[in-house]
């Protein structure tokens, strides 16, 4: 095989790759390594602005498998359209579910306990005691079951909760309990302490989280959303917020970056941390593994793994 591949990683970095393909080091600069057209594996640059991945696509007339190291895929979706009948795009399932299930936790923690209001008080050298909510006997809901929301629910396991319940698309049961469909999340929000949102983006889940699915939120719940921003309308939360009712911890935001002069960063009861649920020292060697793992399959004209969607005369 003597098609190329592109990589984000520089191939001399990732150890088991395997023989034949041309590989390629492209990570979003200006200048493509090589000649788009013959980029038969394309793997999307990490974490660039919007725009930057989806850049080569209009020209990659070769290419058979798309894969991202994000597990979502909206930001390759507007590109799509530009690609060949039968390319097959790829998540990063088992790259990011570590991480973002640790950052899931220290995000509830954070906000139950108050730790952002300690960080503040050390600043003024304030002793700022007080009881404050634990994470034990709350009942947690997860809205998106998938991997993530899985390793979400396999970290909350010791904290002593009264109940998890889990949603997502379809229902389904599970070695921990049943995953209840979405059009049940109307009843089970009431008696939710905590909701953590770790869907992916989609036109059913964008703007998922309303004014009127905020509504139904207990007093002094926490809602947390590592899942994309898009899915929560901003508008609508921040009017909750401002009353006091809910609070909120967010990993991501709409928009994204979030502009210094946005109500959201003043709005009380929320902790923002930047979209760093995935980028953190467990990101490469999974990354790593999983690209291995999916070149030998294309070399060997194995299916890939991961496969999200195939592109078709239909694709939009």
């Amino acid at each position: 095989m003597t098609a190329d591949v592109w990589l984000p990683i520089p191939p001399d970095e990732i150890e088991g790759l395997p023989e034949g393909p041309r590989y390629r080091f492209w990570d979003g600069g200006a200048e493509f390594p090589a000649d788009p057209a013959d980029c038969a594996f394309y793997v999307v640059p990490y974490m660039k602005p919007s725009g930057i991945g989806t850049r080569p696509l209009p020209s990659m007339s070769s290419v058979r498998v798309v894969q991202t190291l994000s597990a979502g895929i909206d930001h390759v979706e507007p590109g799509l359209k530009h690609l060949p009948p039968g390319v097959r795009l790829c998540n990063a399932r088992g790259v990011h579910e570590a991480s973002t299930a640790e950052l899931t936790l220290a995000l509830i923690l954070a906000s139950l306990r108050g730790i952002p209001d300690f960080v503040r008080a050390q600043d003024r050298g304030e002793w700022l005691g007080g009881f404050r909510p634990a994470l034990a006997d709350k009942n947690v809901l997860i809205v998106g079951y998938g991997s993530i929301g899985a390793a979400i629910e396999d970290r909350l396991v010791p904290f002593e909760l009264a109940r998890v319940a889990r949603v997502a698309r379809s229902e389904r049961t599970t070695a921990r309990g049943p995953v209840h469909p979405l059009t049940e999340l109307p009843s089970l929000l009431p008696d939710a302490d905590v909701v953590v949102l770790s869907t992916p983006l989609t036109e059913t889940t964008r703007h998922l989280v309303d004014a009127g699915f905020l509504a139904r939120m207990k007093d002094g719940a926490l809602l947390v959303n590592v899942a994309r921003g898009g899915v929560v309308d901003t508008k609508a939360l921040l009017t909750e917020l401002e009353t006091g009712r809910i609070t909120a911890a967010l990993d991501v935001t709409d928009p994204e970056p979030l502009p210094a002069e946005h109500p959201l960063w003043r709005a009380p009861g929320v902790l923002i941390s930047p979209h760093v649920g995935g980028p953190t020292s467990a990101f490469l060697p999974r990354a790593k593994r999983l690209l291995v793992d999916q070149l030998h399959r294309f070399v060997n004209h194995e299916e890939p793994r991961n496969v999200i969607l195939v592109t078709g005369p239909d694709t939009p």
